[in-house]
């Protein structure tokens, strides 16, 4: 157990002892040098199932925005109001990423060739950004090499990696390019961000520990801030690519198809549906439908998960009919965590659109009886459809035995990792240059626009929140009154207000609101020393904490916080746990003040929606205390690895304003702010933190 005189870390880490002590008003109240047991806990909410609370409110939000979006789907009929849609939908998606990089020179080389049977592999280094590489494999018919002939030219496809380690090295993306390169086409392979010969965090003999999933998850937590999305870079690699084809004098620039599985087949949807150069695509193993992938599996990887695309009515059919005509063919699996079901729902709505088109025959989908991944039946349904729309031929193609080669043979750079070039920049480096500009084009503090970013509505407009109270008991020693403050649409508030005896109580007298990122039985002692010195202390759950605490947090868990899956969620749909959360606490503020200010204190993650809360109601609070909490947003973008602060997210909030920004606005309305042990990315003293090594 723990008390308000230990400070409270992320994770088990030990503190100085000089810390000790950071409430003063209560360190001649708390002298036990041993921790004792906190007391049971209380159970306010009845039945069990609260922690799946938060899961039931935005599945109601999802169902929705679903029901909206079919609505418009069903009277979208004519080509003029399906162009007009998908337009806007573009426009939409490139923002919400944050825009795409400029182009410039590619500096492309080829550092070596590996002749193979019928083909051979050239292994290519170009820059998509200055200093920042990609690697790659161009695997080229036999008849292509020395090509100048127009007519001669062969069709070059790309093909996006999936989460594989070894990404372009990988067996089965082999295969499939070296597939195409027998039957007369030019394919690209190359590596995504973090995998591969491109891992973004490496030490100096090129050691890693974070790699597809986790490194562009924990990449994505500080795009979120700044406005922009792994997407971005991946996206804007997959167009770099295809310029590279196109700069080949053995490829035919008008005839590139694109086709990947897995998270190449998210990187596939994107770029058939935003580049017009692509004649032809096959996403495999990742288009399903959203309501079908949340509701089973639960989001994915940032790349995968665009800020606020389903309030504005996007899903995984419109990838398929943002560019249509354009031949789309869906690889598929039954056994796949990418819902079949999602799949099927939406290959018929956009099926429905090509049809509308008068090019039914353009979209397709095969269904592979098997598990995720890019397997055989599913790499030669895909070269098929490459022939047909890219040679205009429709061939049987089996794939034969195929060498493929080893990751020594197919390695690009000298030491087989991109960052130990000299001036690489990673995408890291990168997003601490957006945050310097972003920096100095911040105007003035604007409350409104927190409230805009944040999702933070006028106190005057959260609809009225009623306090259910319960039976006042004894606990522990002395009175707490369980409450419930029932708020709209099915969220309820775990509360228990604790009073002091009569004896303690005097002018001096505070209503202290305390909010914890563990719930309101967190720091038992403490709170009663408060108690005792005479104050009413509420301790409130706020939404995903305490008795609400989201269980199932599939693998965003371990790093991410066990509130992970629902905090993706929000995101898609445009909502931030820091402004729910923040109107949690003014409505606990308003209810236990009653027309008084509150002094606020809180722990942990909960800093950030307190903090949010007192600058835009600062006539609510009467002083405000934060602990342990993060010191800004900032330190994430600069530290790289930030553990756990993907719940703290605003879209875009850099572009505006840092949690500093917030503390100075609520001391500019005479409100005293005090700051105890603040802490770095992943919860350590800011004093102590330092840009973390690969293995931490």
């Amino acid at each position: 157990m723990m008390n308000l005189l230990t400070p409270f870390t992320h994770r088990s880490v030990s503190r100085p002892s000089r810390w000790r002590g950071i409430l003063a008003s209560l360190i001649l109240l708390v002298t036990a040098q041993t921790a004792l047991a906190d007391p049971p806990k209380i159970q306010v909410l009845e039945g069990d199932g609260h922690g799946r609370m938060m899961q039931r409110f935005l599945f109601k939000e999802l169902d929705r925005v679903t029901a909206i979006r079919n609505q418009g789907f069903s009277e979208r009929k004519t080509p003029q109001a399906i162009e007009a849609h998908h337009k806007q939908l573009r426009e939409k998606f490139i923002e919400a990423i944050g825009g795409l990089p400029r182009r410039t020179p590619l500096n492309a080389k080829v550092t070596g060739i590996v002749q193979r049977d019928g083909f051979s592999v050239e292994k290519v280094i170009f820059e998509s950004q200055p200093n920042h590489h990609v690697t790659a494999a161009l695997f080229l018919p036999a008849k292509a090499k020395g090509v100048a002939e127009a007519a001669e030219r062969v069709p070059g496809v790309l093909i996006p990696c999936g989460h594989a380690e070894l990404a372009k090295a990988d067996s089965n993306y082999q295969k499939a390019a070296a597939l195409l390169a027998l039957n007369g086409m030019a394919a690209l392979v190359f590596d995504p961000i973090d995998q591969g010969e491109r891992m973004q965090i490496v030490d100096e003999d090129g050691k890693y520990s974070f790699w597809g999933t986790k490194g562009h998850l924990t990449l994505g937590i500080g795009c979120i801030f700044l406005g922009n999305n792994t997407a971005q870079y991946m996206i804007h690699d997959g167009m770099r690519a295809i310029d590279y084809l196109q700069s080949r004098e053995e490829i035919d620039p008008e005839r590139i198809g694109c086709m990947g599985n897995s998270g190449g087949g998210t990187q596939t949807a994107y770029l058939a549906a935003l580049d017009d150069r692509i004649k032809a695509a096959s996403p495999s193993c990742y288009i399903t439908s959203f309501p079908r992938l949340l509701k089973s599996r639960g989001g994915q990887d940032s790349e995968q998960t665009i800020y606020a695309q389903l309030a504005w009515n996007m899903d995984h059919a419109d990838y398929l009919t943002m560019r249509a005509p354009t031949p789309q063919l869906v690889c598929s699996a039954t056994g796949d965590f990418f819902d079949i079901r999602g799949s099927w729902d939406s290959f018929r709505q956009a099926k429905q659109v090509y049809s509308r088109l008068g090019y039914a025959e353009r979209l397709a989908i095969i269904e592979h009886d098997g598990p995720h991944g890019y397997a055989k039946p599913l790499r030669e349904a895909a070269a098929r459809w490459m022939a047909r729309w890219l040679l205009g031929e429709d061939r049987e193609i089996r794939e034969p035995e195929i060498e493929v080669l080893t990751p020594e043979e197919i390695q690009v750079t000298p030491r087989g990792q991109v960052m130990l070039l000299e001036g690489e920049r990673s995408v890291y480096d990168m997003n601490d240059e957006r945050l310097a500009e972003l920096k100095k084009q911040r105007g003035e503090f604007d409350p409104q626009r927190v409230r805009q970013l944040a999702g933070i509505r006028p106190l005057a407009d959260i609809p009225g929140a009623s306090s259910v109270l319960m039976k006042v008991r004894d606990h522990a020693g002395h009175t707490v009154q369980p409450r419930k403050i029932v708020l709209e649409d099915g969220i309820e508030l775990p509360a228990v207000l604790h009073w002091p005896d009569e004896t303690t109580r005097s002018e001096k007298s505070e209503r202290i609101l305390f909010v914890h990122e563990r719930g309101k039985s967190a720091e038992s002692e403490a709170l009663q020393a408060l108690v005792d010195q005479g104050h009413w202390v509420m301790a409130v759950d706020l939404r995903g904490t305490g008795e609400t605490l989201q269980t199932n947090g599939f693998f965003y868990a371990k790093r991410f916080g066990s509130d992970g899956l629902d905090v993706i969620m929000a995101y898609l749909l445009g909502k931030s746990y820091v402004g729910m959360r923040a109107e949690d606490v003014l409505v606990a503020a308003r209810d236990l003040g009653g027309g008084k200010p509150v002094r606020l204190i809180a722990m942990g993650h909960v800093t950030v929606p307190a903090l949010h809360a007192a600058a835009l109601e600062p006539k609510l609070f009467s002083k405000v205390e934060l602990h342990h909490g993060l010191a800004s947003w900032s330190q994430i973008i600069r530290q790289r690895v930030s553990f756990r602060q993907l719940v703290n997210h605003v879209n875009g909030a850099l572009a505006h304003y840092d949690l500093p920004d917030l503390v100075e606005a609520i001391r500019a309305t005479g409100r005293r702010v005090t700051i105890h042990a603040p802490t770095d990315a992943v919860g350590r003293p800011l004093e102590a933190s330092a840009r973390p090594k690969p293995q931490e």
